[in-house]
């Protein structure tokens, strides 16, 4: 309680609205992982990976588009495909 009190103060406001926040935000939380979560359930990430690796037809490279010095052989086509990750609650 002093703690959220000593937040409170450095924030300048009400103790009670301090709480009204965090809660707020905790809501907001819980439905944004709510909502990350069912959409992963639907994923299919062959289907992503085979959209991304799609090149623009049309449009050529632009600034930027470079891979970074830092890009490996790991990172090739040959690579074995990530697999996707399932969470059991």
């Amino acid at each position: 309680m002093e703690a959220s009190r000593k937040l409170a103060e450095s924030e300048g406001v009400a103790l009670n609205q301090l709480f009204n926040v965090a809660v707020a935000q905790m809501i907001a939380t819980h439905g944004t992982l709510d909502y990350i979560a069912n959409r992963a359930k639907n994923g299919n990430v062959q289907r992503a990976l085979e959209i991304l690796r799609k090149p623009r037809l049309g449009e050529p490279p632009r600034e930027g588009d470079e891979l970074p010095d830092s890009w490996n052989l790991s990172h090739t086509a040959d690579a074995p495909e990530p697999q996707a990750q399932t969470t059991h609650s």
